[in-house]
């Protein structure tokens, strides 16, 4: 039996440990400057001895780029939408099961159809998940995980269709919030879900039935708390230091947090208040900025690498992410961000949406405003910047509940149990080798 553990003399790399369990990730895109929990969940994983095989969707080009996405940019599997190896790989299928083949392809089209999204984005990742299926069958791969429910999660269940190769997907946001074609498919087919918030299970549950209930399985996404170190001490004498760190559309809530700043310039309190961050949003709200003639206060700083963002955290006195959940009901999750934040024991103020208050207990380890709200927000910075008490206190408590319940250790160990559990692969329309040893995850070094 293999056992699993961390391992501390750093990571292993899938290309040189040919021995470790396989396990393939789908991605929508790679390198994402925004999904920094999926870089270093591959990175913990590595530790724990199992090999990811990463396999985006599409090549993204951030203007920057994470020191620890540059390798793993070399390793990822990327593969243009239509090639002469993407054409073998539909011939390889058909000649060895037409009709299964063409049952397949006509299952994605009619359970995607009635939404353009998720049918021209089915149609245009169909052939290229055909040929992650066959490499993947040829690699050894004992499980398929889909980051998010949407596009990622049909590649992998075509992967299943075709190889037998058990999946599972992670559910976090509005990929299950906003439209849900295909999600008691994608279920029931998973060896197992997982949802990163309560709040997210209970919204399959609804959609799915109560059947599937035991099958999803509440993780919450963990950072790596050694990485982020606490930052105790009384603020220094000036201005209130606010944070705010999120891609600028409108789920995030930039203009109610610059509203805040207005009204908080009004009251006479000191503050400087910077947007770490790219998007959508980023010309209106530098427009909003102008207009209500915040430039000195309020800063946009653009996309930042995770260092940058860290050390951002560890000079700002509070972060703050004012969600607003949008008309087509796109809403959070559980922010990595205000983990983060947490974890360097900054205080934090959100809005109690989605899974946000199983992460921030209001009055303890954080405060929760109003939706949409600038007035509660600035109330809310206002005693922050008043009572540096409260501040180290709410820094202290949220510090200690990171650790002990969003420990990407913790986590990570959670999903690789589940993912090295899973049975062997039953070879369907593919071929190579059907049988896997079982494994053990040792997590005897996890905190």
């Amino acid at each position: 039996m293999t056992k699993i553990g961390f391992q501390e003399t750093g990571a292993v790399s899938p290309a040189k440990s040919p021995s470790a369990p396989k396990v393939a990730y789908i991605v929508s895109g790679f390198p994402n400057l925004y999904e920094t929990f999926i870089l270093y969940d591959i990175l913990t994983m590595e530790k724990l001895g199992v090999a990811v095989e990463l396999y985006p969707l599409r090549r993204q080009y951030p203007q920057v780029v994470h020191p620890e996405a540059e390798r793993w940019t070399k390793l990822a599997h990327y593969h243009p939408f239509l090639s002469l190896a993407v054409l073998r790989a539909q011939w390889h299928f058909i000649r060895r099961d037409p009709l299964g083949y063409l049952k397949l392809l006509a299952e994605i089209c009619q359970g995607t159809w009635g939404s353009a999204n998720f049918f021209l984005g089915a149609v245009a990742i169909f052939p290229k998940a055909v040929l992650f299926a066959l490499q993947m069958n040829t690699q050894g791969i004992r499980h398929v995980h889909a980051h998010f429910a949407n596009h990622p999660a049909v590649a992998a269940l075509i992967i299943h269709r075709l190889t037998g190769i058990p999946f599972s997907f992670t559910a976090r946001g509005s990929d299950v919030q906003v439209e849900r074609k295909m999600l008691k498919e994608k279920v029931e087919a998973a060896q197992f879900v997982i949802a990163v918030s309560s709040d997210n299970k209970q919204i399959m549950v609804d959609e799915c039935g109560p059947s599937v209930s035991k099958k999803i399985h509440v993780i919450y996404g963990g950072v790596d708390v050694d990485r982020l170190s606490p930052q105790f001490s009384d603020r220094s004498a000036g201005p209130l230091k606010i944070l705010c760190v999120a891609r600028l559309e409108e789920v995030k809530g930039h203009t109610y947090l610059v509203e805040a700043c207005r009204i908080l310039r009004e009251r006479g309190i000191a503050f400087e208040c910077r947007l770490v961050g790219e998007g959508p949003l980023f010309m209106p709200i530098e427009m909003q900025i102008k207009q209500t003639g915040l430039g000195k206060e309020v800063r946009l700083v653009g996309p930042l690498s995770y260092q940058e963002v860290i050390k951002e955290m560890e000079r700002a006195d509070v972060v703050v992410l004012q969600t607003a959940p949008t008309a087509q009901g796109d809403r959070e999750g559980i922010p990595n961000v205000l983990k983060e934040s947490m974890a360097c024991g900054r205080p934090v103020v959100a809005c109690g949406v989605g899974g946000i208050p199983e992460l921030v207990d209001h009055e303890r380890t954080g405060i929760l405003v109003a939706l949409k709200n600038p007035d509660a927000l600035a109330d809310a910075l206002q005693r922050l910047y008043e009572d540096s008490a409260l501040r180290n206190r709410l820094g202290r408590a949220g510090r200690e509940k990171i650790v002990r319940e969003f420990n990407l250790k913790t986590s990570t160990t959670k999903r690789a149990r589940l993912f090295l559990g899973a049975p062997a692969p039953q070879d369907s329309l593919a071929t190579g080798h059907n049988e896997e040893p079982t494994f053990e995850v040792n997590s005897t070094q996890s905190a």
